[in-house]
């Protein structure tokens, strides 16, 4: 029997309700590197983890009919902006019962309903969909918002800069927000950007401000300001985010023991770790009560995932077409 997943809120509004959602990221995060090494998840994931700030302060920023797109390391995007940690998690572990019926994975989750238009394995790619979602929004009379999450090595892809030209010249309700993590896979930004990032923006006459990506109380500020911005008219904005990820690049990282990172590099970051500068901001014991109840959450949502059935071979070829055509007469498996 197929399970149903419990239905899901994420408030945002409140600091209690920030916390909640990264201790959410983080959690998921961390099961889902255990899913990972247990062979549930196959392929491995780009873990979130240290990131968590800069999706929920942003997200926390929006309305919940504004719109997303993420990237490959995107589970705290999706996560953020509202989507079940149940389908989620089933998703990784490519189950029917997952936000994409087992068949995005990890680099493509989407929930439509939420106004996530989906995770993106190219470097990049997901900022012209943006681009291209806030042009049909405001054609179409609304004051949606939509943001385009992408990392340092987006910086460097033709189709970002294009995308920058576009949004400034028709002046589109888009928030590009730069994570910048140091680290495009293993090569250091500050050796690959030439003039910064905040630079590239502004040479298309996109307001743009480098913010502390580690502190989300500071990303909200910063991307409310955004928001408010793209909604009145005036068009696009940037931020970036300066940010760290505490894991490897990929989960592969584990079995290659690359060493472009020193021990002493991490372990500074690890001491801005955005989640107990969060928890400190609360009432005695609340982070606690919190933290219990998302570990409660998680382990649901594994339950959920693992009792939920893979999909039938028979049917590896559904939903390739948007009009529900099969593909061609004699294409076969």
């Amino acid at each position: 029997m197929t399970p149903t997943a419990p239905p899901h809120h994420l408030p945002l509004a409140e600091p209690a309700d920030r916390y909640r959602a990264m201790r959410l990221v983080r959690g998921f995060e961390e099961q889902a590197l255990d899913l990972v090494r247990e062979g549930v998840i196959a392929g491995g994931i780009h873990p979130y983890i240290g990131q968590e700030a800069v999706a929920v302060g942003v997200c926390a920023a929006l309305r919940d009919g504004d719109l997303i797109t993420s990237t490959h390391r995107g589970h705290g995007h999706v996560l953020a902006k509202g989507a079940s940690p149940h389908r989620m998690l089933a998703e990784l572990a490519g189950r029917v019962t997952g936000l994409n019926r087992g068949r995005g994975g990890s680099m493509h989750a989407a929930d439509f309903s939420l106004g996530i238009l989906g995770a993106n394995g190219i470097v990049g790619a997901g900022a012209p969909i943006a681009a291209g979602a806030a042009w049909a929004e405001a054609r179409a009379g609304r004051d949606t918002v939509v943001t385009a999450f992408f990392g340092d090595g987006a910086l460097n892809q033709g189709v970002l800069l294009e995308t920058f030209n576009l949004a400034a010249i028709w002046r589109l309700p888009v928030l590009f927000v730069c994570e910048n993590n140091g680290y495009a896979t293993t090569l250091p930004a500050a050796g690959a950007v030439a003039g910064g990032a905040v630079e590239r923006a502004r040479a298309f006459g996109i307001p743009a401000q480098t913010v502390d990506g580690m502190d989300c109380e500071a990303v909200l500020a910063a991307a409310a300001g955004a928001v408010e911005r793209a909604r009145a008219g005036d068009g696009p904005s940037f931020l970036e985010c300066r940010t760290y990820r505490f894991e490897g690049h990929h989960t592969m990282e584990r079995r290659l023991k690359l060493g472009y990172r020193t021990a002493e590099e991490v372990a500074g970051w690890r001491e801005r770790d955005p989640l107990p500068r969060a928890a400190a901001a609360l009432d005695p014991g609340e982070a606690d009560r919190i933290d219990a109840g998302i570990g409660q959450l998680l382990a649901d949502a594994r339950t959920f995932a693992l009792a939920s059935p893979a999909p039938d071979i028979s049917g590896a070829c559904d939903y390739l077409y948007a009009d529900g055509l099969r593909p061609r007469a004699g294409v076969t498996l």
